[in-house]
């Protein structure tokens, strides 16, 4: 017997393993003492699907699509059920046909490859063509070598819950313009594109177009609307009218794509018109309106808001700088670098985002105190924003323990997105609480939410603070050059899981404001804040 080789006698079967057996190898049965000598079940296998079952399991898998077998093809994945679902409604209600699948070179277990398909509606056809990728795996009960199942087998934009469907479109289109009556077009402006689908979805009936007929991606799982992939027949679109500026929109785009995992938002403070919202993110999700994120130190805002309001401190009051500041046993830092200083006014430590000065009053709001500002002044956290759109309103909850000292920084449970972040810094600069909108009230009648704002003095002290932030403050290298009246605040989000904190970063110039937020993208400035300087140099 040769070395690392083992032997083994059951019952009366005598069976060699070679020793470390990994990469194919086979797990046998046998038969025990007091067995009839019949064969056992067959061997299955164990490892990774080898090159030659990756090529035969996916080329399989593609003839029996590209046949519309849906249950054959099915067979071939390790999810048959929602497989054959979906590759059912590919030739039924998707009208997809003629199919031709060309798979490219396999990368370990996973098979890029192309499709082109037509598909066919009402005497109407249109090719379709686009790329996706599939995995191999090993069925865990089978051992056969098997496609991994996702939708994004079929097409790479559908997901848990989606369905094709070819048909006269759920929405008659619109044409998007801006407030100057620019046409905004997804190929122009590719950040609009979830924005211009889901204006059409709530106001292509209102616009006075027809429906045309479309293959479509249609979320069952949201309410989002449906995704078109082609269109078969053009309907006559409705004209509607967004608040957007073609000129902001373009910067704000521009600015974007320079940093990954970023949006930002921008308003015009007098009216509370959004005036450009832009995405540059993998997954597509317009996180400017409905991100869910701790603003960081951009939270400061509303939290020295709430110890002017309160009678706590003033602009010019004591706000001391110690380096480290202790709440219910947890003990919060400042960044890295920043030296102590123990004579601080609110006005010194909110210019340099001291952390500490903020925690220290922890001791003297209340546990609704920061929660009841966003709320009454703000008009933050009470879920009835009408932007014209779906929006997050953000959450300022009344967090006891560590977290309403954490909350004072934009950690602990705050949540916020950019356009909330706009929104407070245009309350900030203004006094009033004036609801984002995207579309016009008078587009649908639609009620808008309130707030009382802040008084003169509050405002008087906010824009000193922001302005100070902007001019020699840790805003000051991002706002360089930028004239008329400005005002800024850097925030950093420290993320469990995460090793570099999210970069957040508001701002005003005369009458615009705007934040971003960069996921992993450090300091305030270093990411975030270029992006809203960029927005604000357009002027709207």
């Amino acid at each position: 017997m040769r070395k690392g080789a083992k032997a083994a006698v059951i019952g009366s079967v005598f069976a060699v393993v070679l020793g470390g057996a990994g990469y194919g190898a086979y797990n046998f049965v046998t038969a025990v003492s007091g067995s009839t000598g019949s064969a056992g079940p067959a061997p299955v296998r164990t490892g990774p699907p080898s090159g030659s079952e990756v090529k035969e399991t996916s080329r399989a898998f593609f003839a029996a699509w590209e046949n519309g077998d849906a249950a054959k093809a099915a067979g071939y994945t390790n999810y048959e059920s929602g497989a054959q679902s979906l590759l059912a409604g590919y030739s039924g209600a998707a009208h997809l046909t003629r199919v031709r699948i060309t798979p490219g070179t396999a990368s370990g277990a996973t098979v890029p490859f192309s499709v082109k398909a037509t598909v066919s509606y009402d005497g109407k056809s249109k090719p379709l063509a686009y790329a996706s990728r599939l995995s191999v795996v090993r069925g865990e009960t089978t051992g056969k070598a098997l496609v991994d199942w996702k939708p994004s087998v079929v097409h790479p934009q559908l997901k848990d819950g989606d369905t094709l469907v070819t048909g006269e479109s759920a929405s008659p289109a619109i044409e998007a313009v801006d407030r100057n009556n620019v046409v905004l077009t997804k190929d122009k402006y590719p950040s609009l594109g979830p924005i211009l689908d889901a204006l059409r979805d709530k106001y292509g009936d209102k616009a006075g177009g027809t429906p045309g007929i479309e293959l479509a991606i249609h979320h069952g799982t949201t309410e989002a609307p449906d995704t078109t992939l082609a269109t078969l027949a053009e309907g006559r679109p409705g004209k509607v009218r967004t608040t957007l500026s073609a000129s902001a929109q373009a910067a704000a785009e521009k600015a974007v794509e320079r940093y990954a995992e970023s949006s930002v938002v921008a308003v015009k403070p007098s009216t509370g018109e959004v005036l450009a919202v832009a995405n540059h993110r993998q997954d597509g999700f317009n996180a400017a309106f409905l991100g869910k994120l701790a603003p960081g130190s951009t939270m400061k805002i509303i939290s020295a808001a709430t110890l002017i309001d309160n009678g706590i401190t003033t602009s010019t009051g004591p706000a001391p700088c110690p380096p480290t500041a202790t709440w219910q046993s947890q003990t919060f830092h400042n960044l890295k670098g920043m030296q102590p200083q123990e004579n601080a006014t609110l006005s010194d430590s909110f210019s340099r985002s001291c952390n500490t000065a903020f925690v220290k009053y922890a001791d003297e709001v209340k546990v609704d105190s920061l929660t009841n500002e966003a709320q009454q002044r703000f008009g933050l956290g009470r879920n009835n924003w009408k932007t014209g759109i779906e929006s997050f309103d953000g959450s300022v909850p009344a967090s006891g323990g560590p977290d309403t000292a954490a909350n004072m920084i934009g950690q602990g449970q705050v949540q916020m997105s950019p356009l909330n972040m706009a929104s407070v810094t245009a309350t900030a600069m203004t006094g009033a609480f004036r609801q984002p909108v995207i579309v016009a009230r008078s587009l649908d009648g639609r009620e808008l939410a309130a707030a009382k704002g802040l008084s003169g003095g509050t405002v008087a002290q906010l824009r000193t603070m922001m302005n100070r932030t902007a001019v020699s403050g840790t805003a000051a290298q991002v706002m360089a050059g930028l004239g008329g009246s400005i005002g800024a605040k850097t925030g950093s989000a420290e993320v469990d899981g995460q090793t570099v904190s999210n970069s957040w970063f508001t701002g005003y110039r005369n009458d615009i404001a705007a934040a971003a937020m960069t996921q992993e993208g450090g300091h305030g400035g270093d990411a975030a804040g270029p992006i809203v300087a960029a927005v604000l140099r357009t002027g709207g």
